[in-house]
């Protein structure tokens, strides 16, 4: 049996800015961003919160989820953050 897989977004920073990644576990990702060892984008922009997660993917689905979400401007993630889909 596989498992599941989750995309999320983690605002990171003072300034808000947003990191997207894929994973089983969220919250042992979580704790690897905010101990450096995670990406190196959060080595440098230390994350405060999982700001979102969709769960229910297979690895194959969350990579192209974590992709079509990094294509995404800064509004349309926060909107995405906020629950606001339509304005995506």
């Amino acid at each position: 049996m596989s498992a599941e897989w989750h995309v999320y977004i983690l605002e990171c920073d003072p300034s808000g800015s947003l990191y997207t990644g894929r994973t089983t576990d969220v919250e042992r990702r979580f704790k690897q961003h905010t101990s450096g060892r995670g990406a190196k984008y959060t080595r440098s922009h230390p994350p405060r919160r999982v700001a979102w997660r969709e769960g229910g993917h297979d690895a194959s689905s969350s990579g192209r989820r974590e992709a079509q979400i990094k294509r995404m401007s800064r509004d349309q993630k926060w909107a995405l953050v906020n629950g606001e889909s339509n304005k995506i």
